[in-house]
Parts: C-alpha cells; structure tokens; sequence
C-alpha cells in the first residue's frame, strides 16, 4: 500500500489507463420470458434502471471513462438503452461507451465464449493501448469501487486479479469457486464444481468468482492468443483461461468488501426469476442493503421524461394509494392499492385493483377488479379486468410461468398479446 501513501492520485492514475470490458451478450435463459426478446443485461430493473446500468455506473464512478460493451444476443433494447442514456460522455477528453457487437471480426464465428469475445477485439483494445483491463459481467447488482481493486492488483504485482465474493456451499454451484494461500494468491479455480471446497477455518462457505477480472494487457493479449489457438477450449474465462495460468502466474483474489464495515459487500445474481423478484422486492424495504438514494454514488441511467406519479380518489371503497412500495414517474393508481411492489414507469392501474408483492415493468395497464399478487408483469401487458394472478397455483402455471418460489411471470406473449418493441 506504499504507493497509494506516497502519491494521492494513485488511484485515479491507474483508473485512467484502464479500459473496462463490460460483457453483455449473454441470453440469461434463466430468466425464461424475461429473456426472450432482450439480454440478461437490458432486463429493466429497480424501477427505472437497466441491469447494465450498475457496472457501467461502477465504471464512471470509479473514474474509469474508457468503457466497452460487448453485445450479441437480441441486443437492439440494450443498443437504443445505451445510445439514449450513455452518449453523454466526451470523445475529445478520452472518454467514451462504445458498442462492440459480435461481427466476426476475426474468424466466420460469433462469439463462442467470455474469452472469445474480447478476442475477437483485439485489435481495437490495441487501438485504444490501455495499462490494464478491466473485464465485467454486465448481468450483477451491485455497487463497487474499481478503482480499489485495480490499485491492489498493481500492489501485489499480480498478472491478474479475480473479483470474489463468499458464498454458502449450495450456492457456490453455480459460480467459480477458488482456493487461495495466505496472501490471496489464487492455488485452484474449478467452474461450477459438484463439491466445491470450504475456505480454510470457515466451514460451510466458499470463495466465488465475481466474474470480474484485471489484467496487465500485455498479459491478456497473449492468453487470448494461446487459447483461442487451443482447439479443445471453450474460449471460456473461467472454464479455460484462470486454470491455465493459476501454476505459472500471479494471479490474486480481491475479497469485495464494505470499506466501512469490512463485512461482504452487497453483490447479486439475478439470474433466476426468484432471484430477480427477490432482489426488487429488498428495494422497497426501510433499510435496503443496496441504496439508490446515495448522491455519493449515483446509478446513472436513460430518464424518460415522465410526469409525477399520480394517485387519484379518495372514497371507502375506491382510494388510490401505494403502501410500503416504489412507484416511478408516468404511473396512474386510479382507485385502486398497491403494497409491498414495485412499480415501473408509466403503469397504470385501474379501479378496485390489488397489486401486492409484485414487481410491475413499465408500460404495463391493469384493468379493474384485478387481483396481482406475487407476480412480475413484464413490459406492455394489458391484464383484463377482473384477471386473478398468485392464487392459485395450477391455474396460473396453465397460464403463465410460475418460477419453483412461486413467483408468477406474467409476458404479452402469454397473454396472446403482440408487442411492436420490448423494452
């Protein structure tokens, strides 16, 4: 930590020479319906953020303006998201968001893997001649100082430094699970192992893969060479790229950590629909772990221009009121009770209507005498009156998709409605 001592703007120099690479063509198929006309990382979220909205606001809160976003599956919602919300950076100062999409810039392939990917755009990452790079997953929640990281990657005088969480061993899964020695320098990496392995005196808990990654360029350049030349790899960064170089070079573990209380940071996977409904819902509580209400770190984002949210009548059995809930801009309560949801933009709910425990995406019309509960209603569908939803389970799994917590999904497909453009 000596160099941070010695000079101030330590950190801010290092995070001017990094170029992050925010990875956001996955499908998240995981998310069924959510998924089927936009990527994982496009999926709204929050009430009025994009998921990608997080890292890429991580990014220019940690004084990285050098950013890439590389895109493949059903990408148009993320690539309008991002030319109307994330244009505002300026070119003559060095800064920019470009969109790197997959267009075979180097073989007849798109990409085949994390690895792949930022392969094939080599000689733009060349172009640009950045220090370090900064690899992320566009698809988490959470708030994060890169700057930190990307210091104490160049302290320890790693080759690559690997973002990681503690998790619980069921979860643990689904991630990349490592074990590190004494100074964090990483011994083994395994993708999703069966039986992942205990942290040493903390039985029960893992150390996970973030997906998050700094490297020395010079570093990365040459594993992409050698593994895109290996004709039995997947091209995959945890799958091939860390356990190829975990026995012959320096590569460290970051522990994510609260700066103030030195407790895990707040870090989720939204992966699954119990997973995103639950990590909206912790949104509406006094408390949250995550605060959108911290000026001094902003989640940046595309702001529609909306009017204030609207609650109107005020009678016994027709009053318009929200309850332990979010409601953004353009929404319309019209006689009707939300509690304990979240409501996107421009959702208008009518008379004699109960929305509870649901997450409501934007532009979504509920007709009267509706009963919601425990439910995502997915962008533009228009419920008719008197419709039921998280009552009944059998006859809403005819209708819809309902997730093993029992969280309904609700799309305009479902409902035999047709969309010109999902958001």
């Amino acid at each position: 930590m000596s160099n941070t001592n010695q000079d101030p703007r330590f950190v801010s120099k290092l995070t001017k020479k990094t170029l992050a690479l925010i990875l956001a063509g996955g499908r998240g198929s995981r998310l069924q319906h959510l998924t089927m006309w936009r990527t994982k990382p496009s999926v709204p979220f929050g009430g009025k953020f994009r998921i990608i909205d997080f890292p890429l606001s991580n990014c220019i809160n940690s004084g990285i303006r050098q950013i890439g976003v590389l895109t493949q599956y059903k990408a148009h919602s993320l690539i309008l998201h991002m030319q109307r919300g994330w244009s505002f950076l300026r070119g003559e100062f060095g800064e920019f968001v470009e969109l790197l999409p997959a267009q075979q810039r180097v073989e007849d392939n798109w990409y085949t893997g994390t690895a792949d990917a930022i392969y094939q755009n080599l000689d733009i990452l060349r172009n640009h001649d950045p220090d370090y790079v900064l690899v992320l997953a566009g698809d988490h929640i959470y708030r994060m100082d890169y700057g930190t990281m990307i210091a104490e990657h160049v302290e320890t005088n790693a080759d690559m430094t690997v973002g990681c969480i503690e998790i619980d061993l069921e979860t643990a899964k689904e991630y990349g699970v490592m074990a590190v020695d004494e100074e964090h320098r990483v011994l083994e990496f395994k993708e999703k192992p069966a039986q992942p392995k205990s942290i040493p005196g903390r039985e029960g808990t893992a150390l996970a893969s973030m997906g998050i990654y700094v490297f020395n360029t010079q570093f990365l350049y040459d594993q992409l060479i050698k593994d895109a030349d290996n004709i039995d790899s997947s091209h995959d960064f945890g799958k091939d790229i860390i356990p190829s170089v975990i026995g012959d070079y320096r590569v460290m573990a970051y522990a994510f950590r609260d700066p103030k209380s030195g407790k895990q940071a707040y870090w989720r996977d939204v992966g699954t629909i119990d997973a995103f409904w639950k990590a909206n819902q912790e949104l509406i509580g006094v408390t949250p772990e995550l605060n959108l209400y911290d000026k001094s770190w902003p989640i940046w984002t595309y702001q529609e221009q909306l009017p204030p949210a609207k609650f109107i009548f005020d009678d016994d059995t027709r009053r318009g009121m929200a309850v332990d809930s979010m409601v953004s801009g353009g929404c319309i309560i019209s006689g009707s009770v939300v509690r304990h949801s979240l409501l996107f933009s421009n959702v208008r709910l009518n008379s004699f209507s109960l929305v509870e425990d649901s997450v409501v995406l934007p532009d979504v019309d509920i007709g009267r005498h509706c009963k919601i509960k425990k439910a995502i209603i997915d962008h533009g569908c228009k419920i008719p009156a008197q419709t039921v939803i998280g009552e009944d389970p059998e006859l809403d799994a005819k209708r819809f998709h309902v997730s093993p917590g029992g969280v309904v999904l609700v799309t305009a497909d479902m409902m035999g409605q047709v969309l010109n453009y999902v958001r």
